[in-house]
């Protein structure tokens, strides 16, 4: 599905998402992801919600976003409650939905200018 941006001063916006692959600005990436307004990490480790472990969120807590929106996919899976607890207990929001659902808050939360990651499985 395409999404469109009127206009937007932020680097790196979602343009669209489909089947196997996100358009980030202009390019495709075809491995998940964490992508920030500022800042973009391709080739997120985890394949699966299952694959998560602490360690997959190191990085994108070190980068100290206010909030992590957590894209599971084509469907909204939940995490393990230990993994949840333990990324909340370092003081972040998370919000888990579909990689759609993800794909569209974050481009909305950037566009407001909010401190925002997305880590993002593809669909």
């Amino acid at each position: 599905m395409k999404i469109s941006l009127a206009a937007t001063h932020q680097k790196f916006a979602i343009r669209a998402y489909e089947k196997g692959q996100l358009i980030i600005n202009e390019q495709a990436y075809r491995n998940n992801l964490i992508i920030m307004p500022e800042q973009l990490i391709p080739d997120w480790r985890p394949q699966s919600v299952g694959d998560l472990t602490v360690a997959d969120f190191d990085e994108l807590l070190a980068l100290k976003p206010g909030m992590i929106i957590l894209g599971t996919g084509e469907r909204q899976i939940f995490p393990s409650a230990a993994l949840y607890a333990e990324v909340t207990n370092a003081g972040i929001g998370v919000e888990i939905m579909n990689t759609p659902a993800a794909c569209r808050t974050y481009n909305i939360l950037m566009s407001e200018g909010r401190s925002i990651a997305a880590a993002l499985m593809m669909l």
